[in-house]
C-alpha cells in the first residue's frame, strides 16, 4: 500500500480570472504543533509540515493571490487595479507543488500587495503581515521579522480604531493582545503597556480568559522592562 503523502491537492477558481488551478494543503493528521510563541506564532514539527506555508493560493495565470480569509466582493474599480498592477505584468508561474519557507513570504507579499489593491479590511492585512514576520522568525531575518511586525501593528491600530476586526474571527481582546504583544517585539514597551492594560481592563467582558492570563503575565514583564 502506497504511503499517504503529507500534501494534498486543492481545487481552486481564480476569483479574478476564473482559472482553474490546484493548490497544495497540509492533511491536518500530519500537523503536529510542538509550540506556540506569544504573538500566537505556532510551531510544528517537522517544520516542513507547517500549513502556513500553504494558506496562501496563487492563480499561476494572472498572479491573483489570496487566502479564505478574503472578501468576495469587489469595491469598484479593484479589479481593474489588479488587472493593471499585477495580472498585466505577471509572468506565469506556479506556487501548487512543495513550497519551501522562501515560496511562502513570496506569496504572504504577493496577497499582501493584492489584498491592499482590493481594499480588504485592515485586520486581514494585519494578519498577513503578521504571517510573514513569522515566517521570517523561522529564518532567523530579524530584520525583516521587524519591519513586517512594525506593518502589522499599524493595520491592527487601524483594525482597532475602524472595529473592521467585527464579523471576522479576531476579537476585539485579541487585536489590544496582539497591539500590546507586537509593540513590545517593536520595543515600544509604553505601546505596550497601554495596550495589556486595556485587555486586563476588558477581562469581564471577554470568554477568551487565556488571552487575559498571558496579558497579564506579559504585563508583568514590560513593567520589569520599564523599571530596569
Amino acid at each position: 500500500m502506497a504511503e499517504l503523502d503529507a500534501l494534498f491537492d486543492k481545487k481552486c477558481n481564480c476569483p479574478m480570472c476564473g482559472n482553474s488551478y490546484t493548490s497544495k494543503k497540509l492533511r491536518s493528521r500530519f500537523i503536529k504543533l510542538i509550540r506556540t510563541d506569544t504573538d500566537f506564532f505556532p510551531q510544528y514539527s517537522p517544520p516542513e509540515n507547517n500549513p502556513l506555508l500553504y494558506h496562501i493560493m496563487v492563480c499561476p495565470a494572472c498572479g491573483f493571490s489570496f487566502s479564505d480569509e478574503f472578501s468576495p466582493y469587489y469595491p469598484p474599480g479593484t479589479k481593474e487595479s489588479i488587472q493593471e498592477k499585477v495580472s498585466s505584468q505577471w509572468k506565469s508561474h506556479s506556487y501548487s507543488g512543495k513550497r519551501t519557507i522562501e515560496d511562502a513570504i513570496k506569496t504572504y507579499k504577493l496577497a499582501l500587495y493584492c489584498a491592499w489593491l482590493k481594499k480588504e479590511k485592515h485586520i486581514i492585512l494585519a494578519g498577513i503581515s503578521l504571517k510573514i514576520a513569522w515566517l521570517y522568525r523561522s529564518l532567523e531575518n530579524q530584520e525583516q521579522e521587524l519591519r513586517f511586525i512594525k506593518l502589522a501593528i499599524n493595520e491592527y491600530e487601524e483594525a482597532y480604531s475602524t472595529q473592521d476586526y467585527q464579523g471576522t474571527k479576531v476579537s476585539e481582546i485579541r487585536v489590544l493582545y496582539l497591539l500590546a504583544e507586537l509593540s513590545y517585539r517593536a520595543g515600544n514597551t509604553n505601546a505596550a503597556g497601554k495596550y495589556f492594560s486595556k485587555v486586563i481592563e476588558g477581562q469581564s467582558r471577554t470568554t477568551e480568559t487565556k488571552i487575559v492570563e498571558m496579558a497579564k503575565d506579559r504585563w508583568q514583564e514590560v513593567r520589569s522592562d520599564i523599571n530596569k
